[in-house]
């Protein structure tokens, strides 16, 4: 089992936590679709960087370990793998085009 500063990517110098993550997030909630296949599940996004995302599903099913993550907002299809999942949230990293 990871701490919490081992699953958050922080790292301790000297007393102080650091952030080690390549690209800076920015929290959101922003609303988002799934796609894959013509099949569309909602999600909200709660976290993005330029590599990857936090996402929230509003109701349990399958989530396929690839898929284009939809953002009506911005006109974006973003090509993303899944790197963790944890009930009704994953983590997504976002694929070279």
């Amino acid at each position: 089992m990871h701490s919490v500063a081992q699953r958050l990517k922080w790292r301790a110098r000297d007393g102080r936590m650091v952030e080690t993550r390549r690209a800076r997030r920015f929290r959101a909630a922003k609303p988002a679709c799934i796609e894959q296949s013509g099949d569309k599940l909602p999600c909200t996004i709660r976290d993005m960087s330029l590599t990857g995302a936090s996402l929230e599903v509003s109701q349990a099913g399958p989530v396929p370990e690839t898929f284009n993550l939809i953002l009506p907002e911005d006109g974006l299809s973003l090509h993303c793998h899944v790197v963790w999942r944890r009930g009704f949230r994953l983590g997504v990293k976002f694929d070279e085009p």
